[in-house]
């Protein structure tokens, strides 16, 4: 019989089973330790397992800002105009009495301005029932109580004398609003040309027509020049614009090296002009220089040449009489006119594409005849620098439109370089806005007004 052995690399060695049955007991007692107090399947608890890092949460963005880029800190307040109704601007002028021929063409302008600018942000604008100033600081006064009243207005064009607009002015910018005069030129309402405010001027007045500053040196130098007169007389009324123009032409000739012999002036509705002239008379002036209106400068064109000392004195008057009314009597025949230059040919206002020509033609269609005074051009213009103040300092918020006050004076302080209708235009710190174009006129022809307001015989840049 054939013995098996078995093999000692197969058999275990000594202490084998001893250690395989600690590692069994020790896995059973892990197994008990391990189980569910209800003997349920035993879980074994593991390290939670490493979650991924979120990212923070990006801000949301900004809402954007509704006023986008209007103008404006809101420190005079905001009007709001509701949908479905319109902006609210206001004309001031002279419509009635001897001085409606000044102010009703700067009113009709105004309203042509607003048909040809149109709509802003889909909203109209309204310029209300016209009101007159009566070319008085009373009437001026009035006015502009109800105007500064009325919460909604945002701009005046106004007024067409300078003495309603001394009387007008400080009401219509304390309520937070600008008014822009297309016809005052006392220097008492801005400034002095050297940094000096004048008597009268107000933060938020504008005007586009010029600085008699500057028309009283343009007739200043067209007499002592051109004329060749070293001795010369000037009248007022007392209005802040009749003595301002008056007193800067005296002035100005002094500095020229020329003699003011008479300087005096009337009461307005005064129709006997014969002591003051007389007065005027003692100095023997070659010139009088009398910047009134109507009816008085009517009395004195009529009666200076029938007062001993004044029969060969030349006349000259300035805008305030360069009207048909005036133009159209026999005793005006001879004299020679200041006024802004209204040469405007082919100038083109740059918010309505529109020329002076078109204008003209569009002014004579809807009122049947020609503008009676110099300023339509002045009253285009300022109402369209008005238009485009609303635009820049507006906006639209839940289908409603806001406009900053402050935002307003902002646009038109900053107004350079601007084309319009009267030249090119820039607002100085004083609300000086205008070209300061000044010409001189001579009149020959009393029966042919229109060709007197063409004949220039003089140009003061």
């Amino acid at each position: 019989m054939r013995r098996f052995r078995f093999s000692r690399r197969l058999a275990p060695r000594k202490g084998t089973f001893a250690w395989a049955f600690a590692v069994l007991a020790a896995f059973s007692l892990l197994a008990a330790s391990c189980g569910n107090d209800d003997d349920g399947p035993a879980v074994v608890d593991q390290a939670p397992l490493a979650t991924a890092t979120e990212a923070p949460a990006a801000d949301p963005a900004p809402a954007a800002d509704p006023r986008g880029d209007a103008l404006g800190d809101g420190s005079l307040g905001v009007v709001t105009v509701p949908t479905g109704e319109s902006i609210q601007i206001r004309s001031l002028n002279a419509i009635s009495g001897p001085v409606a021929f000044l102010g009703l063409p700067n009113q009709r302008a105004v309203e042509l301005a607003i048909a040809d600018y149109g709509d802003i942000s889909g909203f109209s604008v309204d310029m209300g029932t016209p009101l007159d100033g009566l070319c008085s600081s009373e009437g001026g006064q009035a006015a502009a109580q109800t105007i500064a009243a009325d919460e909604q207005v945002i701009g005046v064009i106004g007024t067409s004398c300078s003495g309603a607009g001394v009387a007008a002015a400080p009401l219509i910018t304390q309520a937070g609003m600008v008014i822009i005069s297309p016809s005052n030129t006392s220097p008492a309402l801005t400034s002095d040309f050297q940094g000096n405010p004048g008597a009268s001027y107000n933060v938020g007045y504008y005007r586009t027509a010029h600085n008699d500053l500057v028309q009283g040196a343009a007739m200043a130098n067209f007499v002592f020049s051109e004329l060749g007169i070293d001795n010369a007389a000037a009248l007022h009324d007392g209005d802040p614009y009749t003595q301002g123009l008056a007193s800067a032409f005296r002035n100005s000739f002094e500095e020229l090296g020329g003699t003011v012999s008479g300087f005096t002036g009337i009461n307005k509705g005064d129709t006997d002009m014969v002591p003051a002239l007389t007065e005027l008379a003692a100095g023997s002036p070659g010139a009088l220089f009398f910047p009134i209106f109507q009816p008085e400068g009517d009395f004195v064109a009529a009666q200076a040449p029938t007062v001993s000392g004044l029969e060969g004195t030349s006349l000259l008057a300035a805008d305030g009489l360069l009207v048909d009314d005036f133009l159209a009597l026999t005793d005006s025949v001879g004299m020679h006119f200041s006024g802004p230059d209204t040469r405007f040919g082919t100038n083109t206002n740059q918010s309505t594409g529109q020329n002076a020509d078109q204008i003209l033609a569009a002014y004579t269609q809807a009122y049947g005849e020609a503008p009676s005074a110099a300023f339509w051009g002045h009253s285009y213009d300022a109402a369209t620098l008005l238009l485009d103040a609303i635009a820049a300092a507006s906006w639209v918020e839940d289908g409603d439109l806001h406009i900053d006050r402050a935002g307003v004076r902002q646009h038109l302080n900053s107004v350079s370089g601007y084309s319009g209708i009267t030249g090119t235009l820039s607002c100085d710190d004083f609300g000086d806005c205008a070209s300061q174009k000044i010409t001189v006129l001579y009149h020959q022809d009393s029966e042919d007004v229109e060709a007197s307001k063409e004949n220039v015989v003089y140009s003061y840049p």
